[in-house]
């Protein structure tokens, strides 16, 4: 059985703090007028200093009674991290494909990784009634091993091997998936994910990720 390759190599980001500069359930947040305590229990889960699937639940719970409508909103606050476009269109030249996988939510990557030039992307998926969120999570829970798993079976549909797959991420979450890759990468990233990544980039600019691509 051949493997079909649709890809000389992948390069798989987390959305929160490394495709973005924002953190989208901050903003989402802020819509209830409870951003800062949600701020500091995302923070708390990136440190791991908490269950991600368990503080996901909670701070999902905290947006209660926001209406859709807000995502526009909070689209037009998000800004996208110094270099991404620049990272994506260099993956793309040497023929590459750019994944994102993330702990925030479809509602707003759906529009937001096409324009910045990702190929492939998952995210967890808000319960929404009544044209307002119920504060529940729908479906299983984008987390650490699901970031790790994405990872491979992407990297596994284009035929690439594992060996020249790249992960990128801030928090604790996304150490799996950094751990799995080829090339595992901390960007702007917390404590834990500094001291057990094997590549730092000091610099809040994806940029500075091209000169490592296959």
């Amino acid at each position: 059985m051949f493997l079909t390759v649709t890809a000389r190599f992948l390069v798989v980001l987390d959305a929160d703090s490394t495709l973005i500069r924002n953190e989208v359930i901050e903003l989402i947040a802020d819509e209830a007028g409870r951003g800062a305590e949600v701020a500091a229990a995302t923070e708390a889960a990136m440190r791991g200093e908490t269950d991600f699937a368990t503080s996901l639940r909670s701070r999902v719970g905290a947006l209660t009674g926001v209406p859709t409508s807000a995502f526009a909103r909070v689209l037009e606050r998000i800004e996208p991290t110094p270099g991404v476009r620049e990272l994506t269109a260099a993956v793309h030249e040497r023929g590459g494909e750019v994944g994102v996988v993330s702990g925030g939510f479809h509602e707003i990557l759906d529009t937001l990784a096409p324009t910045l030039g990702v190929d492939v992307w998952r995210a967890n998926r808000l319960e929404v009634a009544d044209g307002m969120l119920t504060g529940e999570v729908r479906g299983e829970i984008v987390d650490a091993e699901a970031k790790a798993e994405s990872l491979a079976a992407w990297a596994a549909e284009r035929g690439v091997p594992m060996q020249r797959t790249l992960a990128i991420g801030d928090g604790a979450n996304d150490l799996k998936m950094i751990a799995a890759a080829g090339l595992g990468l901390a960007f702007n990233a917390k404590p834990r994910v500094r001291a057990e990544a094997p590549i730092l980039i000091g610099d809040v600019d994806l940029a500075q990720v091209i000169p490592l691509l296959p």
